[in-house]
């Protein structure tokens, strides 16, 4: 399928949405007037959730399918963005390239190593553009861990952390396919630190990982691990750590958090001390009012439209994705053998 030329698209570029969770943040877009991307047709399997998204959106005369692949069928859909269920994802980001779209997949992009293979295969061979929506790089917080890491103000990095706490309970309530597919959490949820520390510091190499089942709601099937404690190391020679912790009460602790702790400096979720100012004070990092999710999934889109337009890979390509998913395998090669795990790079 050619690129998208600045003079093809006076109209916008044509999206679609296959899935109404996360996947109703792309609407916003519609609002940028920067942007050339328009919603343009929805698929979810429940007409209440279409017909909610109709409500919030009364002037966009958006199209409304419980089939995602009417959807693939249209001519004014250039892009798919995928929010369905984890397990479902390598089904629908194979029909979407197969139709012909350039794709947006939210996190995880597969679940498993043999699918990220598969999903590198076809998106080379289709000439398409792929993004991983990994929110956490589009978060004005790390982003900003991100710069002061690149431009030398923390120094060398000596170690790094990354958490994921939250209560599944009530995220079970209002999405069922979590504990009746079920989810793993090792895929659907440790990925955001496992990927956020990759963008840091580059390939992992070995990883050791523990698990537990904590039996905290009984939906999720007895004895299946939702709480993780991961040793990395990065073939740099950095060595961090990752708590992904997903079956506990709500702790009072912010949901994710990053650190990294360098020669000159330490990042610790939005507090910073430099080595060089005296008696080190503690400075914190205040934004402008953030919109979480939604913020994160606009920000993503425009970076694609971009991409789109000049012609060049999306930061989140379809290796990085795969290498995501190849430290969630490792981890689970660890659990499985007790011994650590060399982690699957070569795509």
């Amino acid at each position: 399928m050619p690129l998208l030329g600045a003079d093809q698209v006076p109209k916008g570029i044509g999206v679609g949405v296959i899935g109404l969770g996360m996947g109703r943040n792309m609407l916003g877009i519609n609002q940028d007037p920067r942007s050339r991307l328009q919603v343009r047709a929805i698929a979810d399997t429940s007409e209440d959730a279409l017909a909610a998204a109709e409500r919030s959106h009364p002037h966009e005369r958006l199209a409304t399918t419980t089939d995602y692949r009417e959807l693939l069928d249209r001519d004014d859909i250039d892009v798919v963005g995928i929010y369905t269920p984890d397990h479902l994802h390598f089904r629908h980001l194979s029909d979407a390239l197969g139709a012909g779209k350039h794709v947006i997949c939210t996190k995880p992009m597969v679940v498993s190593l043999d699918q990220a293979k598969a999903t590198v295969d076809v998106v080379r061979g289709s000439g398409l553009k792929f993004l991983v929506g990994q929110t956490w790089r589009f978060a004005p917080r790390w982003m900003a861990a991100k710069k002061l890491l690149d431009d030398g103000d923390l120094g060398r990095p000596l170690f790094a952390e990354g958490l994921y706490a939250h209560d599944m309970r009530a995220v079970f309530d209002r999405t069922s396919w979590r504990y009746e597919a079920p989810q793993d959490f090792m895929y659907g949820g440790a990925c955001h630190p496992f990927d956020a520390l990759r963008w840091l510091f580059g390939d992992v190499d070995e990883v050791f990982c523990y698990a537990s089942a904590s039996g905290m709601d009984a939906r999720y099937p007895a004895g299946k691990h939702d709480n993780f404690l991961i040793n990395l190391k990065f073939r740099n020679g950095l060595i961090a750590r990752v708590m992904a912790v997903y079956g506990l009460v709500e702790p009072p602790l912010p949901m994710n958090s990053l650190a990294v702790y360098g020669s000159r400096g330490s990042f610790v979720h939005d507090r910073v001390v430099f080595d060089k100012v005296l008696r080190q004070p503690e400075w914190r990092l205040t934004f402008r009012p953030e919109t979480g999710h939604s913020g994160e999934v606009l920000r993503y889109m425009r970076h694609f439209e971009e991409c789109l337009l000049d012609d060049r890979e999306p930061e989140v390509g379809v290796v990085e994705g795969a290498k995501c998913i190849a430290v969630c395998s490792a981890a689970w090669d660890s659990v499985a053998s007790g011994m650590p795990a060399k982690v699957f790079n070569d795509f």
